[in-house]
């Protein structure tokens, strides 16, 4: 598939900038391209320049007043068509320091930026920093009855499973299953455990070796299970073979309804574990927003869980606090008073911190709650 590359390179020079000094000085660079040229200009804000090739590639020259000079350069995505962008920047910049002798503070040229591409590199963090995977291969890409499931292959992360857009699991994120579980201080031996999501089974998976009396994971996207039990077994091991083991037992449903059951039978559990996804997903209307959803599961939570159990969550980036606040805020309205405590752990994949806390944890943060009644 036809791609297109998009280069860049900043210049903060260290005066105001002389706008038809440097529009005078590059131009002999654009003409060697065959480019022809196209100039704007504004009285208090600089110039903007265009250069188009006969070949469909051009090129952006944005000139502040101020000293910030922009050159942005879009190109088809072939190994000639690359050299040339590469040797067209190479003379800007010396060009640049020349007009500029040597007074500029700063040069910023980041690696090209690939668009329309077969394979998407680029996905956000959960605080909106753009990352570029070295990701080489679209391993499964299908659209479920909730969502669209991508697992795509990173040579350096492993596997990676993406929903909807959201960095879930890599195989390489074993720190992150350690750290919902409660980083290896909990005993789940002869324990009743209740897992809400979790289709990654890098959970489950874990829990089981634990000799756990009990462990019930509750999913609603039988698609996801499908797609990690093929190709995220480094996570998942063979727990997601079949629906039901020697200690646990996988329920294709929305967890919902299924919390709402146990609580009207009275079903208490140890511990449970809240691995939803940062997007609700849900066939019950009760939730109009994000924070009713997270509301909701947190009551519910706590009428199955037992007065000395613990909850663990996963909580946003450390860096989205007003976020985290609001979430510990919740906390503070549920109808028992709880205990809790966080715990910051680097999940490889995610490439930022991730808070996690025990007994609750949402976003790499454990959350622990112990309910008072």
């Amino acid at each position: 598939m036809a791609a297109a590359r998009h280069s860049t390179l900043d210049f903060m020079l260290g005066a105001k900038a002389d706008g038809e000094t440097i529009l005078k000085g590059l131009q002999s660079i654009f003409q060697e391209q065959g480019m022809t040229e196209s100039v704007h200009t504004w009285q208090d804000h600089g110039y903007l320049a265009t250069y188009i090739n006969k070949n469909g590639s051009f090129a952006n020259l944005r000139i502040y007043p101020h000293g910030l000079v922009l050159l942005d350069l879009q190109s088809y995505d072939g190994d000639a068509q690359g050299k040339e962008v590469d040797s067209l920047l190479n003379k800007v910049e010396e060009r640049m320091k020349e007009l500029s002798q040597d007074s500029t503070e700063r040069v910023k040229r980041l690696p090209p930026i690939v668009r329309g591409g077969a394979i998407d590199r680029y996905w956000p963090t959960a605080d909106g920093r753009l990352v570029e995977y070295d990701i080489d291969e679209v391993v499964y890409d299908e659209d479920s009855p909730y969502q669209n499931i991508k697992i795509l292959h990173s040579k350096q992360f492993g596997n990676i499973l993406i929903l909807s857009g959201d960095v879930n699991l890599a195989e390489s994120d074993l720190a992150y299953t350690r750290a919902i579980m409660g980083s290896g201080k909990e005993d789940y031996t002869g324990k009743d455990v209740l897992i809400l999501g979790g289709g990654d089974g890098g959970i489950l998976c874990e829990i089981v070796k634990l000799k756990p009396k009990m462990v019930t994971m509750v999913e609603i996207d039988q698609m996801v299970i499908d797609g990690c039990k093929k190709y995220m077994r480094k996570t998942c091991g063979d727990v997601l073979d079949n629906l039901k083991g020697d200690c646990y037992q996988v329920l294709i449903e929305d967890c919902i309804p299924v919390l709402k059951r146990y609580a009207k039978e009275g079903r208490e559990f140890d511990y449970v574990i809240n691995d939803l996804t940062a997007v609700p997903i849900s066939t019950s209307p009760e939730e109009d927003s994000t924070w009713e959803f997270l509301r909701l599961i947190l009551d519910l939570s706590m009428k199955v869980l037992k007065q000395d159990g613990k909850y663990f969550t996963q909580g946003n980036c450390v860096n989205l606090t007003e976020a985290l606040s609001l979430y510990e805020e919740q906390l503070g309205r549920l109808y028992c008073p709880v205990e809790f405590s966080k715990e910051i752990v680097c999940v490889p994949s995610y490439l930022e911190l991730y808070p996690l806390t025990i007994s609750f944890i949402y976003e790499a943060l454990v959350f622990r709650l112990g309910c008072t009644l």
